[in-house]
Order: C-alpha cells, then sequence, then structure tokens
C-alpha cells in the first residue's frame, strides 16, 4: 500500500494555471492538446482516489476537448477570419487570474495584521482612567494618521533667515597681521582684533596667526596662564658667508 498526496484545486481554472506556470506556458499561446491531457489525467486520478469529481471539472475537460476539435478543423476558403477556439478561454484565465493575485495580496495584509495587537482594556488602569474623562480610550490607526494630519496641519512654520557669505582668506589675514606687526613692532591679540565685528573674521585671523607660528615667521608670548597673549614679529635669520681663503 502507498499513499497519494493529491494537490487540491479551488476550480478547473486554478488547475489549468497550475499546468501553464508549472510548465511556464505562453497563457496567450496555450497548447490544448497537452493542456487538456494533463486536465484529463488528474481527472482520472481523482476518480481512482474515490475522490468526488466536481462538476466544474468536467465540463472544462468538455469544453478543452471542444477548442481541440475547432482547432483541428480545417478552415475554409472564403469565409470570414473566425477568433481563436481559444480566446475566450485565455480571457477568463486572465480575468481569474488577477482576482487569485489581489486575493493572495489581501491574504498577505490579513497575515500582516494578525501580527498588530493593540492595547485595550483601560479600565484595568484605576489610578489613570476616568470614565468621563475622553483622554484615554481605545486607539486605533485611523486615530493615529489623524492625529498626525492635525499635528502636520498645526506645525510651527519653519524660520528662514540669511545667511551671509564672507570672503576672507588665511592668506589675506596673514598679510593682515604682518602689516600690523610692521606698525606696532608687537601687539596683544586682542588689540590685533579691536576693529574686526565678524566672528568669522576674527576665527581665520586666528588661524593665519597659527599658520605664521608654525612657520616661523611670528612669535608669541603670554605673561598669564587663560590671559591675553602678546605677539611679536621674528626677526629673520642673517645670513652666514663662507669665506674662501685664496
Amino acid at each position: 500500500m502507498y499513499k497519494v498526496k493529491l494537490q487540491t484545486f479551488e476550480g478547473p481554472l486554478d488547475l489549468l494555471l497550475f499546468f501553464i506556470k508549472r510548465d511556464e506556458l505562453d497563457i496567450y499561446d496555450i497548447p490544448i492538446a497537452k493542456i487538456t491531457r494533463e486536465f484529463l489525467q488528474y481527472i482520472h486520478l481523482m476518480s481512482q482516489l474515490d475522490l468526488e469529481v466536481a462538476g466544474e471539472f468536467i465540463v472544462m475537460a468538455a469544453e478543452l476537448m471542444q477548442i481541440k476539435v475547432k482547432m483541428l478543423l480545417p478552415r475554409v476558403e472564403g469565409e470570414e477570419t473566425e477568433e481563436d477556439p481559444r480566446a475566450d478561454l485565455v480571457r477568463r484565465l486572465l480575468e481569474y487570474k488577477r482576482y487569485k493575485e489581489v486575493a493572495e495580496k489581501y491574504s498577505q495584509f490579513e497575515e500582516r495584521a494578525r501580527k498588530l495587537y493593540y492595547r485595550r482594556l483601560f479600565r484595568s488602569d484605576p489610578k489613570f482612567y476616568v470614565p468621563e474623562d475622553e483622554t484615554l480610550r481605545d486607539v486605533s490607526l485611523y486615530d493615529l494618521a489623524m492625529s498626525y494630519l492635525f499635528a502636520m496641519k498645526h506645525r510651527p512654520r519653519p524660520v528662514f533667515h540669511e545667511v551671509e557669505v564672507i570672503n576672507v582668506t588665511v592668506d589675506e589675514q596673514m598679510e593682515y597681521i604682518d602689516r600690523f606687526l610692521e606698525s606696532h613692532r608687537e601687539c596683544t591679540f586682542r588689540e590685533l582684533i579691536a576693529e574686526m565685528t565678524q566672528k568669522i573674521r576674527i576665527v581665520v585671523t586666528f588661524v593665519a596667526l597659527l599658520e605664521m607660528i608654525k612657520n616661523k615667521v611670528v612669535g608669541v608670548r603670554q605673561e598669564e596662564p587663560y590671559n591675553d597673549f602678546w605677539i611679536y614679529k621674528l626677526a629673520s635669520k642673517p645670513m652666514i658667508a663662507a669665506s674662501v681663503e685664496g
């Protein structure tokens, strides 16, 4: 003894779609002979397993054989070109396929919705729940969507402000420091930036000062920690001429 598990189908169109998908057939060019043979084998297998064969399967088998006969009949010259005998079956299969795909999509939605659980039983919170108060109640997805819509409509308007671009470079401020030290010999950093009103220019000036310290063009000293510092220009090193004895 052996057991045979027969796949169940919702109807004859479902079975035909199974054959088309399994064998990767073109639904617009159905090989009627192949489909009819496999359809009859399925009905025969159902009969052998003592399963009740639905009348719609028998009707579909008869329709497939009728289409096959029409396709075998020779065409008479001079007669108007008739529609492909498979056309009506193709239309029904396409319509059924669309409904089946939509049904599968809704089944996915249903499966996803089963995994969502909403908090309920607010009455079990006696410390916070007030029967006359509508603040605490069952909140649905629609309530959340309406709350989001209300928040978006009443959100504060964005504040815009203009940003002024200041064309100041490190090289320009290095030249500024060099000229300033030529007339002052030495100065404090506060004296250097005393006439500057823009923060970005002060920052760029400080960066330029660091670059000049790195290149040993200027030096700095500080008398007290965390206080202002003095800036002075370093003397250039004298050139040492090599004497050559004659």
